[in-house]
């Protein structure tokens, strides 16, 4: 298939410019004024409107065994609703059971990912640890272009990763020259909250965030990343809810260590009254984790946006409907976390970031598709408009409006955390491998069209962490 976008302006994350992209083969032939369109191309006009890099989003779950249930968007359908909305990759989450061998779960994950209408990558969780763990990881990285792993420092008696195993995994992680990746929520704690709140009579979704309050992420957060600066790896915290965070995030970096941090689109706009709704259904369809927290935890991660010191959003999108949440309906404890979010993302920070004057067009790029592309090691093949590039484009309407609803979304779920919002900009075009899937409200995604991206060890933050460990290598005392 051959597509030229015509008369567009091109926004990346360091340039903006007037140019035509010519795409044919599923790459990025030619750049340029006036390009002449090829026999049996279709051209889509972009007068008007801005042709920026398809968006990637670094933290998805679809299909995901949770919590005594299944999430109700598999990789066909998350991913479509993606192409909807401007996201043209995901990065999705193997996730093994305690005891589960790495490699048995990776080809789980793999299987019910060849639906997928997008392309994808995974991050593979550590749920445990020995000798085959370690070795699995190593077979990961080299044989199937997995480059990160993900720890979960909440789930007491499930999944949680303690400090021994954060120790192993993060050592493991550095000899491959992979990135460690935290959720920052310090499960004892939330442990003991959640049995205190409950035993004051508090069931409700209500006493989801009292049970997670901004100390036990902040603390979580702070220990992990200490870890990784003594050990000398670099680390990325997902989805960064709270000032407390993003403090540690911002005085690591300030000493120069290589640290990364997430923010989704949901916590820079809903705050957590959401959890005091009359209507349980309502209260209980934003229950993820870390929860949705107050104002001023909102005006910090915007501020971390715009200081560098986060530097990816994503949505965590992980969808249950009414009757999967119904399953905490006399305890709160028991409520599938997970939301969704993947074809709002785009539009949402936008509309909040860009219409407000809190972003640049450039900053957005970078913070919805390339600075993804950069930590996971997928650039320039993703997140850039650079000839050779894959094709995965979005022609962008800055004056186009749309109001989010669950009636109206691609997502296959029942509720929407941003119904009702009318957002400003909004994808016109999309382009996946250089075919046309998004038409101005015509969805062509096709299903088993996206292939699994491998991504290589050891991504540019390895160049200055080996100088760095070398510089400081431990010496003998001669006596």
């Amino acid at each position: 298939m051959t597509i030229l976008i015509r008369g567009g302006t091109v926004v990346t994350h360091d340039e903006t410019y007037r140019a035509d992209v010519l795409c044919i083969d599923g790459k990025i032939q030619a750049i340029g004024t006036d390009l002449d369109a090829p026999a049996g191309a279709e051209v889509i006009d972009a007068g008007g409107q801005y042709v920026m890099p398809g968006g990637i989003d670094p933290h998805t779950h679809m299909q995901l065994p949770f919590m005594g249930t299944v999430a109700s968007e598999d990789f066909y359908t998350g991913t479509a609703a993606g192409l909807a909305g401007g996201t043209t990759s995901i990065i999705d989450f193997v996730i093994p059971s305690p005891g589960q061998s790495l490699m048995e779960a990776f080809k789980t994950w793999r299987g019910w990912a060849e639906k997928a209408a997008s392309d994808y990558a995974f991050h593979v969780a550590i749920t445990w640890w020995d000798n085959s763990v370690r070795e699995d990881m190593g077979t990961l990285v080299r044989e199937h272009g997995v480059n990160s792993f993900k720890h979960f420092m909440a789930y007491k008696n499930a999944i949680m990763a303690t400090d021994d195993i954060l120790v192993a995994s993060f050592s493991r992680c550095l000899e491959l020259g992979a990135v460690p990746t935290v959720h920052a929520e310090n499960g004892e704690l939330v442990y003991h909250l959640q049995q205190q709140i409950l035993a004051k009579g508090i069931t409700g979704p209500e006493g989801h965030p009292l049970s997670r309050p901004p100390q036990v992420e902040g603390e979580a957060a702070g220990r992990a990343i200490r870890m990784a600066g003594t050990l000398g790896t670099p680390i990325y915290v997902v989805h960064v809810s709270c000032k407390d965070a993003l403090d540690e995030i911002t005085y690591a970096r300030q000493q120069g260590q290589a640290v990364y941090g997430e923010c989704l689109a949901g916590h820079l706009v809903i705050d957590d009254s959401v959890y005091r709704n009359k209507d349980w259904d309502q209260a209980a369809g934003y229950v993820m984790s870390p929860p949705f927290r107050s104002q001023e935890h909102q005006v910090a991660l915007w501020k971390g946006l715009q200081s560098g010191n986060l530097q990816t959003t994503a949505t965590d999108h992980c969808c249950f409907c009414a009757e999967q949440k119904a399953l905490g309906k006399e305890d709160f404890t028991k409520i599938p976390n997970g939301t969704a979010g993947i074809e709002d993302r785009m539009a949402v920070i936008w509309d909040e970031g860009i219409n407000s004057g809190r972003l640049s067009m450039q900053e957005f790029v970078a913070l919805t598709s390339t600075n993804t592309a950069k930590i996971f090691n997928m650039y320039p093949r993703k997140g850039a408009i650079k000839e050779g590039a894959d094709a995965d484009l979005v022609v962008w309407d800055p004056n186009g409006t749309r109001t989010i609803s669950a009636e109206t979304h691609h997502q296959n779920i029942d509720f929407n955390i941003f119904e009702g919002k009318t957002v400003r900009g909004i994808p016109r075009h999309t382009v996946s491998q250089g075919k046309w899937v998004w038409r101005d409200g015509d969805l062509r995604a096709e299903q088993g069209a996206g292939r699994y991206l491998e991504r290589p060890a050891y991504p540019g933050v390895y160049d200055v962490l080996k100088r760095r460990a070398e510089h400081n290598a431990p010496t003998a005392v001669e006596r």
